[in-house]
């Protein structure tokens, strides 16, 4: 079963969906126009609308035909990124410093173009939840919707989420049967010298120096305290310290993230940063400190559910263009928290890229709308194979 061939009759309003919402990109907690958007065209489909979970969130609730009671949740993102965007098509960013680099012009379109068919056809027997998120870009709308009583209201048996991904050719679906994106953890540590001439370092304690050998081991902590076969980045990202060129600060500031996919690891990682900082400053007289703040947790499919989304996107691309278990990406994901409560399967579709300007939080990113039916016939697919009609 390729593209289903209603959803392909309107991809030409789908792409006109797409683009508009691409040139009118919103940041986390701030998607009302997009969110109008979304709402006007579910009300306009007959789906049940409603709006208010974190904030700008919209949730479209559509009763199949028959008596059943099962029900599914499938989500997209609507939120864009702070970045100036450097194409120059028609359907640019019109809010300068703003702009869809990641694609989720196309989820929400994508999921837009599914509740369409769906709500004509109801070729299934259930509940199928439109969840349309907000703040996914580092702000865990995710976590603030279920907060706000996101499964509460309006329960879901299983949950399932689909990101656009550039390294996989157009036509293919990846699906993991475990861990598909990673944790995201921050830390900073200070480190604690003495201020001096920088012509008279004896004088003091250098905290720069200090904290350059304190980035250095720390990099020991993924290549010799981490199993080879298991994943994990530590990066420092941002440095902070001194204000003028002959003077040696009190303090320095190291910033960066943790990447894991295990959860046991996750849980490792601030002790062994901080004693690293700890006695490497300590071995010069200075002293470290470290902050550890707790970000996405990672993004891992059940095992049953990620065996019925390769099953479905089977049906929609063929099983050989099924990528079963790839290596799973550090990058983050906010429906990590969705998949703490419930289980289901995130999926990443084949965005047909390679090239610079189809890297994600790339500048010259677009989405590409050849792939928008292929990602609405995946949804309405799923839908009705897991709420399948009594014959």
């Amino acid at each position: 079963m390729p593209v289903i061939n209603r959803i392909a009759e309107f991809h030409a309003d789908m792409t006109a969906w797409r683009r508009d919402i691409h040139a009118h990109p919103e940041l986390a907690y701030q998607e009302h126009r997009t969110a109008d958007l979304v709402a006007a065209k579910l009300a306009e489909w007959g789906i049940a609308v409603h709006r208010g979970l974190a904030g700008t969130g919209v949730v479209g609730v559509l009763q199949g035909q028959g008596s059943g009671t099962k029900a599914i949740g499938l989500r997209a993102d609507m939120d864009a990124l702070p970045m100036p965007e450097a194409n120059a098509f028609d359907h640019a960013s019109k809010n300068p410093g703003t702009m869809h680099a990641c694609g989720h012009d196309g989820h929400t379109t994508m999921l837009l173009g599914a509740a369409r068919y769906l709500a004509e056809t109801r070729n299934f027997d259930g509940t199928v939840h439109f969840i349309f998120q907000p703040a996914e870009e580092g702000k865990g709308g995710g976590k603030k919707m279920i907060e706000d009583g996101l499964f509460t209201r309006f329960p879901c048996d299983r949950v399932f989420g689909m990101h656009n991904w550039p390294d996989l050719p157009a036509g293919r679906i990846a699906v993991h049967p475990g861990p598909v994106m990673a944790a995201a953890d921050q830390f900073t540590i200070t480190v604690h010298g003495h201020g001096a001439h920088a012509a008279m370092p004896h004088n003091g304690i250098d905290p720069v120096l200090v904290a350059a050998h304190v980035i250095t081991a720390m990099q020991s902590i993924v290549s010799r305290n981490t199993d080879p076969f298991d994943s994990a980045v530590v990066s420092v990202t941002w440095v902070e310290a001194g204000t003028t060129y002959n003077v040696i600060p009190n303090e320095a500031k190291l910033h960066g993230t943790i990447r894991t996919v295990r959860p046991e690891t996750r849980a490792r990682m601030p002790e062994r940063i901080a004693r690293v900082a700890e006695n490497v400053a300590a071995a010069f007289g200075a002293t470290a400190a470290l902050e550890h703040r707790p970000g996405y947790p990672p993004t891992v499919n059940a095992q049953a559910e990620a065996e019925l989304a390769a099953q479905v996107a089977a049906k929609v691309v063929g099983s050989a263009n099924v990528v079963w278990n790839p290596d799973p990406s550090m990058g983050a994901e906010d429906f990590g928290y969705m998949l703490e409560e419930k289980p289901g399967c995130y999926v990443w579709l084949g965005h047909g890229g390679g090239a610079p300007g189809c890297r994600l939080h790339n500048p010259h990113y677009d989405f590409n709308d050849d792939i928008l039916t292929t990602g609405a016939s995946y949804w309405a697919t799923l839908a009705e194979t897991l709420l399948p009609r009594s014959p």
